[in-house]
C-alpha cells in the first residue's frame, strides 16, 4: 500500500485530501505544520508527500530539500496558493515533481497521483530483496530472518549471498568469487577466508535444513534458491539435505 503524507494548515482541504486518497486505497498520515511532518518522517518513509508551502511554522520549500537529501526515491507534489513563476521555479528547483496552485479539482489530482505511481512502477528496477518464505534478504538495508528469526551476517556475507542471487543456478568458481569480493577497501579475500566464509554462511542459512548453497567439486558453489523479487517468480522450494 502506497504511503502519502500530506501537509497542509487548511484544517478542511487537509480532511477532504486524506478522505478522498483514503478511497483510492492509499494510507494517508496528516501534518498541519513542518514540526509534525518531521516527526512523522523519523518513523515511517512515504512514498508521496503533498506539501504546502506557507506553513505556520517553516516554509515548505525548506522542508522539500530537505526530503529529497533524505528520501531521494520520495515524491513530493507542491499544492500552494502561490502562483508566481518565480515560486514554480522554485519549487522545481527545492526537489518536486509537480506544482499545483490552489484553487484545484480534487479529482484532477487523483488521477496525477495514480499516474505518477504507475509511471514510477514501469520505471522501477528490480529490487534486491529475496524471498521464499522462509529466507528473507534486504541486501540495500542489509537485513535478513530465517523463518521469522533474526540473521546476524557481516557486510561480506551480504555480498557473497547477493553474488550468488544475482546468479542463481550458475556455478560459481572459487577465482570468480574471490575477485568479485574484494571490496571497496580493496580488503582482499583469499581462499582460506572464502572457505570460512561460506562454511559459516551456510551455518545461518541453512540451519532449518534448507539447501541453498551447493558445493560444486573440483568448480566451485552454486545457488539452489533463486534470484531477487517476485518479479523473477522468487518461489524457491526448499531441497532437503
Amino acid at each position: 500500500m502506497k504511503q502519502i503524507l500530506i501537509v497542509e494548515d487548511d484544517r478542511l482541504l487537509n480532511k477532504t485530501l486524506t478522505f478522498n486518497l483514503s478511497l483510492d486505497g492509499y494510507e494517508i498520515v496528516s501534518a498541519y505544520n513542518v514540526r509534525t511532518a518531521e516527526t512523522a518522517m523519523e518513523t515511517k518513509q512515504f512514498d508521496m508527500v503533498l506539501l504546502d508551502i506557507n506553513l505556520p511554522d517553516g516554509s515548505g520549500y525548506d522542508l522539500c530539500k530537505g526530503i529529497r537529501e533524505e528520501f531521494p526515491d520520495t515524491l513530493v507534489i507542491f499544492l500552494t496558493a502561490n502562483d508566481q513563476e518565480q515560486d514554480q521555479v522554485k519549487g522545481y528547483e527545492s526537489g518536486a515533481v509537480d506544482y499545483i496552485t490552489k484553487p484545484f479539482s480534487i479529482a484532477a489530482l487523483q488521477h496525477k497521483i495514480r499516474a505518477m505511481f504507475q509511471m514510477v512502477e514501469r520505471h522501477k528496477l528490480p529490487e534486491e530483496v529475496y524471498d521464499d518464505g522462509r529466507l528473507y534478504l534486504d541486501f540495500p538495508r542489509q537485513i535478513g530472518n530465517l523463518g521469522g528469526k533474526p540473521l546476524t551476517l557481516s557486510a561480506m556475507e551480504y555480498r557473497m549471498l547477493s553474488l550468488f542471487c544475482r546468479n542463481a543456478g550458475r556455478v560459481l568458481t572459487r577465482r570468480q568469487l574471490l575477485e568479485k569480493l574484494w571490496d571497496q577497501e580493496e580488503n582482499y579475500v583469499d581462499e582460506h577466508t572464502l572457505t570460512t566464509a561460506v562454511s559459516r554462511v551456510r551455518s545461518k542459512i541453512e540451519a532449518e535444513g534448507d539447501r541453498y548453497i551447493k558445493t560444486v567439486y573440483g568448480m566451485g558453489y552454486q545457488w539452489m534458491g533463486e534470484t531477487f523479487g517476485k518479479e523473477y517468480g522468487c518461489n524457491h522450494e526448499s531441497e532437503k539435505r
